[in-house]
């Protein structure tokens, strides 16, 4: 079966475990950090602040961490910044437990969650490629990694939701904390990988202005980052407003909080599947093209939602659609780029789709704040959807299919 070919390498099997259990605590926290914001501040607004602290660092430590992870062996750097979410997420945890947390501890905490994240995202990404490479692979891995990240969706809020009803929200952080050392084990457990010989530290800028220069001169990639600017701004925050409609509108609980979550990220996991099924060659422009339109009509339809059944149905199909949408530009990003500029490429693939979000979500939660709930889903899905349609009659029509990969 093509989407589940590269579990035949040892050391992708190892990484698909551990990051399983790991990314279902962080979804875990993540329902619980959401649901704590708004039990101490009951403000949407707060919410975003929280959100956008979260991911600010990326725009200032991204690039940097590029260089950094085509220097040094990426499985080292990976059980160093695993191993700092375990301590940030313990200490939210005991903070939470023993009734001290209050909301400037969870803005600081999350600060560190992005300063860690910054680092992790470009070697993280260029490391499911490593584990891979020399075969025909690639894209069914990035494809597998995306739906693994889904699936933790998939059952993470659930359990979160469940956790936090019965044992408070300090048990959600908790797990998390717990549920790395999984990861951690899974890459001290992995044969060790040939390291990509590179220029030495000096030069730091010259490095990082290296794989500028490349996206800049291949244009599938300059267009696609260009969606993904628009995506990321407008229609994936989406999900950052559940929380708000599962308590201000539906009246949800936690566990109704949790399900809703849930089908989202059913929905993501066949999203990702139906990427990695397709295998190494497939319309690429297509598959962007219409996954982004999806996310963004069904983000513009989810305003209107006043009952939860028809909420969880957009948020399964917004689910598919962000899958869909991020797995095919994550690999064909990487498809396109040479080994040696991977990690750089890649933290700049970071820095626009995760970099983009402290101001989309502070956009989206300012309007959420000011007009309501449905003004910022309209104008998020709105936007993306005129982007995505813009740029299509420029570029997209083209197409995205690779003809071949260069090596540096």
């Amino acid at each position: 079966m093509p989407a589940l070919a590269p579990l035949r390498h040892r050391n992708f099997r190892l990484f698909f475990a551990g990051q399983f259990v790991s990314l279902i605590g962080t979804w875990m926290q993540s329902v619980g950090q959401a649901w704590l914001v708004l039990q101490l501040t009951h403000s949407a607004f707060l919410l975003g602040v929280v959100s956008a602290l979260q991911w600010f660092p990326t725009l200032l430590l991204s690039l940097p961490a590029g260089v950094l992870a085509d220097r040094v062996a990426k499985r080292r750097l990976l059980i160093g910044t695993q191993t700092m979410f375990l301590l940030l997420a313990l200490c939210l945890g005991t903070l939470s437990v023993l009734g001290r947390v209050r909301y400037w501890h969870v803005a600081v905490l999350a600060v560190g969650f992005g300063i860690v994240s910054a680092v992790d995202f470009p070697a993280r990404q260029a490391f499911v490629v490593e584990m891979v490479e020399g075969t025909d692979d690639v894209s069914a891995a990035v494809a597998l990694n995306a739906s693994l990240f889904s699936a933790a969706r998939l059952i993470g809020p659930a359990v979160g939701g469940l956790a936090i009803a019965a044992w408070g929200v300090g048990a959600a952080f908790l797990a998390n904390a717990a549920s790395f050392l999984a990861v951690i084990t899974a890459l001290c457990a992995m044969r060790a990988l040939p390291q990509q010989a590179v220029a030495s530290w000096t030069g730091l800028l010259d490095r990082i202005e290296e794989g500028m220069e490349f996206v800049y001169r291949t244009p599938a990639i300059l267009w696609l980052l260009v969606l993904l600017t628009v995506m990321g701004l407008f229609p994936t925050n989406y999900n950052i407003f559940v929380p708000v409609l599962a308590q201000a509108r539906l009246r949800l609980g936690a566990s109704g909080f949790g399900f809703l979550t849930a089908a989202n990220g059913a929905g993501a996991v066949l999203g990702g599947l139906l990427v990695a099924s397709r295998g190494r060659d497939f319309p690429r422009g297509a598959y962007l093209y219409w996954s982004a339109l999806v996310l963004s009509a069904t983000t513009m339809v989810l305003s209107l939602a006043a009952r939860a059944d028809v909420a969880a149905g957009l948020l399964f199909l917004a689910g598919g659609g962000m899958t869909v949408f991020s797995s095919v530009a994550n690999g064909t990003t990487q498809f396109l780029t040479p080994d040696a500029l991977r990690g750089r490429v890649m933290s700049i693939y970071s820095l626009i789709w995760n970099g983009t979000t402290p101001f989309g979500a502070l956009l989206v939660g300012g309007l959420v704040g000011m007009w309501g709930l449905s003004a910022g889903l309209l104008v998020g899905g709105g936007a993306g959807l005129v982007g995505a349609l813009a740029i299509h009659g420029i570029v997209l029509r083209r197409g995205l299919r690779p003809a071949s990969r260069s090596r540096a």
